[in-house]
């Protein structure tokens, strides 16, 4: 990051729903989404980071250590509207495959869009976790997103 984007980040305080909450730093800086590649992690059944893959590394900033352990929530910008995330848990506690256009806060404040799926893992009857998919966004529906987002926040 340059010193100029140093210069213009702002400090913000995120707060989570399980209660926790942390000081980021926030720059307006999209990084785009690589053609031809797919995120991909897992979590445990309280969204704890247990499987992320190098695109996942890569785009994120964190190393497999800072991420395998942490909730996933590290990853949400503040831009994001709670209600996008209550849609989210709703859908997959009901079995169900979620879908949608996130805005996702990497380590070094910057953020990239991802379209995401998110499916809970069943294993005997039992949920054991969900898998998230990202792929590339198009940019039409980056902008109908930030719109919509922007209504709900």
């Amino acid at each position: 990051m340059s010193e100029q984007d140093m210069a213009a980040a702002r400090e913000v305080l995120i707060k989570y729903f399980d209660g926790t909450e942390r000081l980021a730093s926030i720059v307006d800086q999209e990084v785009p989404y690589p053609d031809g590649k797919l995120i991909v992690s897992r979590t445990d059944p309280q969204g704890i980071i247990t499987h992320a893959n190098r695109a996942f590394i890569e785009m994120s900033g964190y190393t497999r250590e800072e991420l395998i352990g942490t909730n996933h929530y590290i990853l949400r910008h503040p831009d994001m509207p709670a209600v996008a995330f209550k849609d989210l848990w709703d859908t997959v506690a009901q079995g169900k495959k979620w879908q949608g256009y996130v805005k996702n806060l990497r380590k070094d404040g910057a953020y990239y869009w991802v379209k995401a799926t998110v499916i809970p893992n069943i294993r005997n009857g039992q949920l054991v976790g969900y898998t998230s998919v990202r792929r590339k966004p198009s940019r039409s529906k980056i902008n109908e997103s930030e719109a919509l987002y922007a209504t709900l926040r």
